[in-house]
């Protein structure tokens, strides 16, 4: 009794050719940078992108918050005629 078994191929021929001519059809990678699929990291490192992207998004949501806190009242916007009272939000 042998013990040798056959490996057979996961994919069919048919699979593979489909495979093999989507690859070669796939975007170069200077098009999926403009496209902004991909970020041109220029070999920089990763970890160093992803700090920097966490920095970045801090920022804007702290000027964001800024903005928020800064924009007049509802009270307000009604005394200046840009709100009607009917149009105020019901506080909760």
């Amino acid at each position: 009794m042998s013990t040798e078994h056959t490996r057979r191929p996961s994919l069919d021929q048919d699979m593979i050719h489909k495979l093999e001519k989507r690859l070669t059809e796939r975007p170069e990678k200077d098009e999926l940078i403009e496209r902004n699929i991909l970020k041109d990291d220029k070999g920089i490192s990763p970890a160093l992108i992803a700090a920097k992207e966490k920095l970045q998004r801090s920022q804007l949501e702290d000027k964001l918050d800024q903005a928020l806190q800064q924009r007049p009242k509802a009270e307000e916007l009604v005394k200046e005629g840009i709100l009607l009272k009917d149009e105020v939000p019901a506080s909760t």
